[in-house]
């Protein structure tokens, strides 16, 4: 057992590859826990005080001018803190951007995308303009394929799929239509042109902070589309006339999100960020595609960076693998129960060494069992 294992039963931090609520950074949690008690010196946690008071105001603001500055995002962006999720989002896209079109174009490329598909439905026509069902959702249709419509209100595609472990290697071409982009796993883990976006959203809970936030980026003119039964609280226009402050937040996770962004500039902004995290899934399907013991089945030009799916050559030794893996140290490796198998999730805070030390335990694993 490699040495990294061995320090983890020794009482470290476990090997934590959840899927979301995501590992946060080290770093993040211990600040987190010194000022816990008292922030900013002021005898109360950041929980504890109005977000309408002038030391969160100043914890808002510079947390959307840290994100500002890592996706480089224009001007003629606003930045919401919402909550909802992404499925909250399924619904505020269509609701927000119907304005006088009667259909939008979606992008079927598994699990989250075929979510976002059926709530849409519910506010307005849905054309999808490209299925990934025929490839087993293994692989994205050649973007010529696509049956687009110029007067869609705009196109919705989900860049990276949790479940299924595809990842889009482009963005889609929407012309002058507003492109919409679910990025709840993958946002901030590489550079991005942001101008090529109308509305960007993501749940916190990957590579943002922790569960309950819900970051929106949206362009200015994309405001004041909404449609007359959009509820005020999903309204895009009376968020940002509010600062993200029609309702109350969820303070602490914007805190978190704030020093996570932080320490995102410490390690060298999402230039840096970008090689860490190919450098941990080019390990860890090294080890797949050298192996005639695991599998992962996305044609290698789609795989995430992300989340890694795999299986056992021999199914019955799924079982054994997660009771052993867990015994030594290494957590939330179960597959998605629409999937099965294992999949390890290399977000932003997944430490290098994890995916290293991962990639000893599946050597050791074959080597007794293959």
């Amino acid at each position: 057992m490699s040495q990294c294992v061995n320090e983890v039963l020794l009482g470290h931090r476990a090997y934590n590859f959840s899927a979301g609520p995501a590992p946060l950074p080290r770093e993040v949690l211990e600040q987190a826990r010194d000022e816990l008690l008292s922030w900013q010196g002021l005898g109360a946690s950041v929980m504890e005080v109005s977000h309408r008071g002038r030391e969160f105001l100043h914890v808002a603001r510079e947390a959307e001018q840290d994100l500002r500055e890592l996706l480089h995002i224009p001007d003629n962006y606003h930045v919401l803190f919402l909550q909802g999720g992404a499925r909250g989002q399924f619904a505020a896209i269509p609701l927000n951007l119907k304005g006088d079109r009667d259909s939008a174009d979606y992008v079927d490329s598994g699990y989250w995308a075929q979510s976002a598909i059926k709530e849409a439905g519910r506010y307005i026509n849905v054309n999808v303009v490209a299925d990934g069902r025929a490839d087993a959702y293994c692989a994205v249709p050649a973007q010529e394929r696509w049956q687009l419509n110029q007067d869609a209100a705009y196109l919705h595609y989900t860049p990276n799929e949790t479940i299924g472990g595809l990842e889009f290697s482009f963005i889609p071409d929407s012309g002058d239509v507003p492109l919409v982009a679910d990025m709840s796993s993958n946002i901030l883990s590489g550079p991005l042109d942001v101008s090529r976006f109308g509305v960007i959203y993501a749940g916190a809970q990957k590579n943002i902070g922790p569960a309950g936030l819900t970051l929106v980026i949206v362009r200015d003119d994309l405001l004041g589309r909404g449609a007359a039964v959009c509820p005020s609280v999903l309204d895009y226009r009376q968020q940002v006339d509010h600062h993200s402050m029609y309702n109350t937040p969820p303070t602490f996770a914007w805190y978190l999100a704030g020093l996570v962004f932080k320490w995102l500039k410490k390690q060298g902004g999402l230039t840096a960020i970008r090689e860490i995290n190919a450098r941990k899934a080019a390990k860890l399907y090294g080890q797949i595609d050298s192996s005639g013991f695991y599998r992962n089945t996305v044609v290698p030009a789609w795989r995430s960076r992300m989340n890694v799916p795999f299986t056992l050559a021999q199914p019955e030794l799924d079982p054994v693998f997660l009771a052993e893996s867990a015994e030594a140290g290494f957590c939330y490796l179960q597959g998605h129960k629409a999937v099965g198998g294992m999949r390890a999730s290399l977000y932003n805070a997944v430490p290098e060494f994890h995916a290293d030390a991962l990639v000893d335990f599946m050597k050791d694993f074959e080597q007794r069992y293959g």
